[in-house]
């Protein structure tokens, strides 16, 4: 990895961040986006041509006079790999400079309240060697997962300890690539606002519908993750008095009637009671499962979404009346049968909250789908192309002067 490289992108990470979400600018839309003038933009992009970044890529239209360039970044100057956790896998993909998935998505399955920060190292080196891409070429690994994260601090107050030293810290040093930490939620929100149906708004809270019922929040054009990244536990509100125990410790949470563990554990209770089902040909009932019969019409399966999608509606109530977003996204993995959650989460609303505020907030459903999670954490890495990134490449070296010393 050249340093001089390095230190050129550090420097203009603004104007390769507009670059790699917006894929195809001129340096007036650059002039526009980093808030410089033109000849500062024109500079920047000649700059970063001459180091191998930016390739001109033919002339934009013009209303009138003489036609500028187009600019876009040149796919493999570097690769950022995406790492997504959820509670039973993590699923691994290389993504190029043009947001390009440049491997196959691979998935390495565990559970996650058993899973050790060596045994995460071995599934990353094993899946960076299979890419047979040179670590030296990968600018950052972005790490997404559940659990409580302080993301300056690069630390899961939830999961995988280890030992005092926080997670990515210990992750970057046995890896020798800088390693940012976010949310799962968090990051699904910053794929959907890049490059999802939330990019054109302002205010929008987006629904990670997977194993649990994450929350990640977009105010005022930024990603808000409140004082020390925890912000946006959504599915850990008391709604029900069913003495059931959520994993947070807590009775009643929303996740222990609506997330897919609850909805698994309610069709497996169903199947053992008799129930006519298609899941019934199933060796193991999961929440795939239940999402691919439902799709097909089981009655059973889409009877089992529609109750878990009114209890999220229910929660969504309260959250309107608190934030008045002018959208919710539903996304993640359960987003695929996003048609089947529409209706009864907006009878829940329609019971629950005041009229007016309901006309003023629309229900969305992701065209990402279950890449959503792994889009965004590519895009964390890039949202850190500056000085963050600086200061790890700095530890890495350090690191590696203390070994060899």
């Amino acid at each position: 990895m050249s340093l001089n490289k390095i230190k050129v992108l550090i420097a203009n990470s603004e104007t390769i961040k507009c670059l790699y979400y917006n894929k195809l600018l001129t340096s007036a839309d650059v002039s526009n986006q980093i808030v410089k003038s033109i000849p500062y933009a024109i500079k920047v992009l000649n700059d970063l041509k001459k180091n191998g970044y930016v390739e001109e890529m033919g002339l934009a239209s013009s209303s009138g006079g003489r036609k500028p360039l187009n600019y876009s970044l040149i796919s493999d100057s570097f690769y950022l790999v995406s790492v997504a956790m959820d509670q039973f896998s993590a699923r691994m993909v290389v993504v190029d400079m043009n947001n390009n998935f440049v491997t196959d998505i691979i998935r390495y399955e565990f559970d996650i309240f058993n899973l050790k920060p060596d045994q995460l190292v071995g599934y990353i080196n094993q899946f960076i060697e299979g890419s047979k891409i040179s670590k030296s070429a990968i600018l950052g690994i972005g790490l997404t997962m559940p659990g409580f994260i302080d993301t300056e601090m690069g630390i899961n107050y939830t999961y995988m300890n280890t030992a005092g030293q926080p997670l990515a810290a210990y992750l970057q040093q046995q890896i020798s690539i800088p390693v940012f930490l976010d949310n799962d939620s968090t990051a699904i929100a910053l794929a959907e606002q890049k490059f999802g149906v939330a990019a054109p708004m302002k205010n929008v809270m987006v629904l990670n519908l997977g194993w649990g019922i994450g929350l990640g929040m977009i105010l005022n054009n930024k990603i808000f993750r409140g004082n020390n990244g925890l912000a946006g536990e959504f599915s850990h509100i008391p709604l029900f008095k069913n003495g059931k125990l959520c994993n947070c410790g807590k009775r009643g949470c929303l996740e222990t009637e609506a997330s897919l563990i609850a909805v698994t554990a309610i069709a497996k209770e169903g199947i053992s009671n008799g129930q006519t089902t298609s899941l019934s040909g199933y060796a193991d009932v999961d929440a795939d499962a239940i999402i691919n019969e439902a799709i097909k019409g089981d009655v059973f399966s889409v009877k089992l979404i529609s109750e878990a999608a009114y209890h999220v509606g229910e929660g969504l109530a309260i959250l309107i009346h608190l934030m008045n977003p002018g959208a919710i996204v539903l996304s993640g993995k359960g987003s695929v049968v996003g048609k089947l959650w529409l209706s009864p989460i907006q009878q829940a609303i329609n019971e629950h909250c005041i009229p007016l505020l309901i006309n003023f907030t629309e229900i969305k459903v992701s065209n990402l789908n279950t890449k959503a999670q792994l889009i965004g954490g590519a895009a964390l890495i890039v949202e850190n192309f500056g000085k963050a990134l600086g200061d790890k490449l700095n530890a890495i070296e350090m690191g590696s002067l203390e070994k060899a010393g």
